[in-house]
């Protein structure tokens, strides 16, 4: 069984944590190809669709085993097209962890919300 209040917050997270990483992504001088507005919101959607898919798992792991094994799958189609820059396709995947991470972090612990396999 969901609760819609962990489904909210764990997709707003992945929200925030978009819009961070596609302020990171837009913010480097040194890029040799500029990030387009269709990629910034490629960014931001797949972020929040990280939020969303932890909020709505059910798989049985600790809080913080599941926000790194989530972020680290979802982020997988991010890295896909950039494997021929296999540093931005690494750190696409790092940073979709350590994403994944808060926002277990933030729904499980600071907000308490219950997983759908802890219900």
């Amino acid at each position: 069984m969901l609760t819609g209040k962990r489904v909210l917050f764990a997709t707003i997270c992945g929200f925030i944590f978009g819009l961070v990483c596609m302020i990171f992504a837009t913010s480097n001088p040194n890029a040799t190809e500029p990030v387009t507005s269709t990629m910034q919101w490629l960014i931001i959607i797949s972020r929040t669709l990280m939020g969303f898919t932890i909020g709505i798992s059910a798989i049985r792991l600790n809080w913080w085993l599941h926000g790194i094994v989530l972020g680290a799958i979802t982020s997988i189609p991010m890295a896909i097209p950039v494997l021929d820059r296999i540093e931005i396709a690494i750190g696409t995947i790092v940073m979709g962890i350590i994403y994944g991470f808060l926002t277990e972090l933030i729904t499980s612990i600071v907000l308490k919300t219950k997983s759908a396999a802890n219900l």
